[in-house]
């Protein structure tokens, strides 16, 4: 099978390629510029360990239109992004999917932590988190379809981080103690500097839930739900984003209790498991990539969803996303309103 792997010049990428060559595959790596150029590099260095086949495609301009674009213009709505997500589906699983396609390649394979199964009874490719749970990146790839799914490889997915540097280390590649990347590629800092000349803001007023004026704050794109430093405000007592006034150009603090919700909106759902879903049911949601699976009801309505929580819970992002899952599936997401 001719197989082209994402690149990166990063132990998962690397040692994904090592394994599907050692596979009997017909390996080439695939890397992306997108905002630094030279990944291009590190990426060349790899598959010339391995002797592989080594393209370099230039999408830095389809990148700012999907994910920077998109970046800045979430932050400018007074809401937090996810532009992985976007990335994932737009970029990766899109743009580089239709080039490997177009040339000839039958998968484009990658480093995730996921893993891909075939339901003959339904006809359908479902989503499954890998195996190392500490590592699991299915949250990221919920806005996948069943074509970006069936030609997709993950041969990470039975693997844990320590077995996958440990190959590393076996075969004598010097990527085994690389660290690893970063969640978002293109920010190397504080992402508020890097919204500093890309986002228009005003400061405003800060004021608590009973509407008492407290303080100004510089900006809403520089604060997100939860978050407690670098607030500038001396209440008295510790106080919390509960919420971004856009309307009114305001920003909400108060105590911690106001931070817990016991339900959300979601739209821009896709759905995996099902090909629709009409009827309620008992998921695990996941609100953000770090936190932890919470039992949910999860009952659509129209084109949105609504998410009922068995207990509240903690900063509720609007903009971030919101997996549901059933068991290891994933059963889709979409973004909270």
């Amino acid at each position: 099978m001719k197989v082209a792997v994402l690149m990166s010049g990063g132990v998962d990428s690397t040692v994904a390629a090592l394994l599907l060559k050692e596979q009997g595959h017909e390996v080439t790596g695939l890397t992306m510029i997108n905002w630094n150029s030279e990944v291009a590099a590190q990426a060349a260095d790899a598959a010339a360990v391995l002797h592989i086949p080594h393209i370099v495609i230039d999408l830095q301009e389809k990148f700012q239109e999907k994910v920077i674009n998109y970046f800045t213009s979430v932050y400018a709505q007074g809401q937090t992004p996810n532009p992985c997500v976007v990335c994932n589906r737009f970029i990766k699983f899109g743009s580089l999917l239709d080039y490997a396609l177009d040339l000839d390649f039958d998968v484009i394979a990658t480093g995730h932590y996921a893993r891909i199964k075939y339901d003959d009874t339904r006809k359908r490719y479902l989503l499954k988190k890998g195996k190392d749970l500490a590592k699991d990146q299915s949250y990221f790839l919920y806005g996948l379809n069943q074509k970006q799914l069936k030609h997709t490889l993950f041969p990470l997915g039975e693997l844990t981080k320590p077995e996958i540097r440990n190959i590393a280390r076996e075969r004598n590649l010097e990527v085994a103690e690389s660290k690893d990347s970063q969640e978002i590629c293109f920010i190397a800092g504080d992402y508020r500097d890097f919204l500093q000349g890309r986002v228009k803001f005003k400061p405003g007023q800060v004021v608590d839930l009973q509407g008492n004026v407290l303080g100004e704050h510089r900006g809403l794109p520089f604060y997100t739900v939860g978050q407690r430093k670098g607030l500038g405000i001396s209440g008295g007592r510790p106080l919390y984003v509960v919420a971004l006034d856009s309307e009114n150009n305001r920003l909400i603090l108060d105590d911690l209790e106001h931070l817990y919700a016991s339900s959300l909106t979601a739209t821009n759902n896709n759905f995996i498991y099902y090909e629709n879903l009409d009827n309620p049911l008992g998921v695990e949601a996941r609100i953000r990539y770090r936190a932890s699976n919470a039992p949910a009801l999860l009952t659509p309505q129209g084109d949105k969803i609504l998410l009922q929580f068995d207990n509240p819970q903690r900063a509720i992002t609007p903009g971030q996303s919101v997996v549901y899952y059933l068991g290891e599936y994933v059963l889709g997401g979409g973004t909270i309103q």
